[in-house]
């Protein structure tokens, strides 16, 4: 059992069990150890049942029998059909323990797919390490620090904890111009002490980091998607976005500010540009062009440059108030608010009249516009008809030449239609083949085109996923190199090869007279049947003989009584035989029993059985003395 014990430690110690290096076999595990062995397994094999059980033995008789209890019916779930019970990790043997730690490693999952997607190497093991850890800590409820024992100290601290609160942080970047690389090369500070307080610089770490992340997977699926369809290298296609974002940014000023006069090319910015621009000053002193609300308060509001002075001395003032008394400044400060909320009510009131009056006006115009455009189309149909009276009053008084010459006139246009139709004919024939032939062109150059730009996307996805999987096998490889380096090197591979055949070995011969076993007893079964089977044929057939003459001839009747007499003993017989054999079997299986209970060590587990009786008696001898008191 020595290479099985081995099997099982290294599979519990994958599954996240901190086995010490002194536990060699099953035999060596404490209940502690089989507990966590066993919660730690539950929750890699079905994380929802194992999740509530905590992986520590509970410091109470009490508590620790619901958590063996709640592990057996756990392990019971999942379809252990041995006998599991609390004394099976409390109190357990070593061929118990075995067995269900067996029964749980088998359950283990074991491809990828069941894992999960986990990277291999050492961040693969870093993660594990990680996942298991937190694991362990959501495992155990939460204890404020004043009420933690030392165990619990070492897993949730003894400190208070930090809130949440993160702050930009400046890190140093490849490219850009040769000041900022200066920059970031002397004076800008390290990125741990950018924080004002130390508690934030995990937070803002992970914040940065994340942010990180989410740029880099918007650029990937937006290269994948318009990037790749523009057809654009990747610098190009960013200037140009960066382009459009500025000429929409640079759009709403081009409406604002007016355009600037013609001469020198253009150098700094010019003040009277920036005051015609805004409307502070100038000829108009008016915005050309922006919304309706400023166009109202500037033309409602327009105020003088010298009234605008005194209102900011007077908000300077107001801001650094003179060595009065308290009292003066508060009542100063009243009076200013109360005014100024007045003057606020007041231009709102102004401004809602204003919009109310330039919504009249907007409608008013529009409804005007409508009626001008009316009267207009009116006056063309009636223009044109007057123009038709006119010229067919002229042509009245010579009406007879005036239709010969209208008719003549008809006839030269029927035929000149005539002749365009039959030219634009021989002209469209070529022309139409033509455009047919381009649209052509550009369908099969557009599913070209396309099919070409599936391929590119695939050849990405594809050149991507052999990166990936690349990258894995060379973390894979490392990870085996560094497991080959740690193994010692005075093992020869040979002498396993050898103990792995010499099992396989003994397996199949163990196998071969188990079958020959099967195949005797089989025989011997059918042989017994056959005989039984004669058996009752040949008394069915003696009785019905000897029944026939039994009424006739008195010696003929004793002779059936003693053949009843003799196929009932031979029965009780068989059947003394058959229990002869039972019992035989069940002797053996107590003295099996017997053997195993004799090599599990009973008078230790009934110490321990002891102990904790007493201490069970103690708990509750406290918890009703508790009771009484209250």
């Amino acid at each position: 059992m020595e290479e099985v014990d081995k099997i099982l430690i290294h599979s519990l110690r994958q599954a996240g069990t901190p086995v010490p290096p002194e536990a060699q076999s099953v035999r060596d595990f404490s209940p502690e150890l089989v507990v966590e062995a066993a919660v730690r397994c539950l929750r890699a094999i079905r994380p929802a049942l194992g999740a509530p059980l905590s992986p520590l033995l509970p410091p109470g008789i009490s508590a620790r029998f619901r958590l063996a209890s709640d592990l057996a019916a756990a392990c019971q779930e999942l379809g252990f059909g041995g006998d599991v019970g609390y004394q099976t990790f409390l109190y357990s043997s070593e061929h118990d323990t075995r067995r269900l730690l067996l029964f749980l490693v088998e359950k283990l999952p074991r491809d990828e797919s069941e894992r999960g997607a986990e990277p291999p190497g050492k961040s693969g093991v870093l993660l594990r390490a990680i996942g298991a850890r937190i694991r362990e800590q959501l495992g155990i409820p939460w204890v404020p620090p004043a009420c933690r024992t030392p165990q619990l100290q070492r897993l949730q601290g003894t400190g208070r904890l930090y809130p949440f609160t993160t702050c930009p942080l400046v890190l140093p970047q490849s490219g850009g111009p040769p000041e900022l690389q200066e920059y970031f090369g002397g004076a800008a500070p390290p990125v741990p002490a950018q924080p004002p307080l130390s508690a934030r610089t995990p937070p803002a770490l992970l914040e940065t980091h994340a942010a990180q992340l989410s740029t880099r997977h918007d650029w990937e699926a937006e290269w994948g998607g318009p990037g790749l369809a523009s057809r654009l290298p990747p610098q190009e296609y960013v200037g140009r976005k960066r382009l459009r974002a500025r000429l929409r940014a640079l759009e709403p000023l081009r409406q604002v500010c007016p355009p600037r006069s013609q001469g020198p090319p253009p150098g700094p910015l010019d003040s009277t540009w920036l005051q015609e621009a805004f409307g502070t000053g100038g000829a108009g002193g008016a915005l050309p062009k922006g919304s309706r609300f400023t166009r109202t308060q500037h033309l409602t509001h327009e105020q003088d440059p010298q009234v605008l002075l005194q209102q900011i001395q007077v908000a300077a003032e107001t801001l650094h108030p003179s060595k009065s008394s308290e009292e003066d400044a508060g009542a100063r400060q009243a009076s200013e608010e109360a005014a100024l909320e007045e003057t606020l009510a007041r231009l709102e009131a102004e401004i809602e009249g204003c919009r109310g009056e330039v919504r009249d006006a907007q409608l008013s115009l529009t409804q005007v516009e409508a009626e001008v455009r009316q009267g207009r189309l009116a006056l063309g149909a009636r223009e044109d008809a007057l123009r038709l009276k006119a010229r067919a009053v002229e042509l009245l008084p010579d009406a007879q030449n005036n239709m010969a010459k209208l008719q003549l006139v008809v006839e030269a246009s029927s035929r000149r239609i005539v002749s365009l139709v039959g030219q634009w004919e021989r002209h469209r024939g070529p022309l139409l083949a033509e455009y047919r032939h381009l649209r052509a062109l550009r369908d099969s150059a557009q599913l070209e085109s396309s099919r070409r730009l599936s391929e590119i996307r695939a050849l990405h996805e594809r050149s991507r996923s052999a990166a990936d999987e690349a990258r894995r096998k060379e973390e894979l490889y490392k990870q085996l190199v560094a497991e080959l380096e740690a193994l010692p090197r005075d093992i020869s591979r040979a002498v396993y090869t050898q103990r792995i055949l010499e099992i396989v070995g003994n397996i199949r011969k163990q196998k071969e007279e188990i079958s020959k076993i099967l195949v005797d007893t089989r025989a011997l079964q059918k042989e017994i049947n056959s005989l039984v089977g004669k058996l009752e044929r040949t008394f069915s057939v003696t009785d019905e003989l000897l029944f026939k003459d039994a009424k006739r001839d008195e010696v003929v009747r004793k002779a059936y009584k003693y053949l009843a007499a003799l196929h009932e003993n031979c029965a009780q017989l068989i059947q003394t035989i058959e229990d002869t054999g039972t019992i035989q079997r069940e002797i053996r299986d107590l003295e099996e029993q017997i053997e195993g209970e004799t090599s599990a060590k009973p008078p230790a587990s009934l110490d321990r059985i002891l102990s904790d009786c007493r201490a069970l008696r103690e708990e509750n001898a406290l918890l009703a003395a508790q009771v009484r008191h209250t």
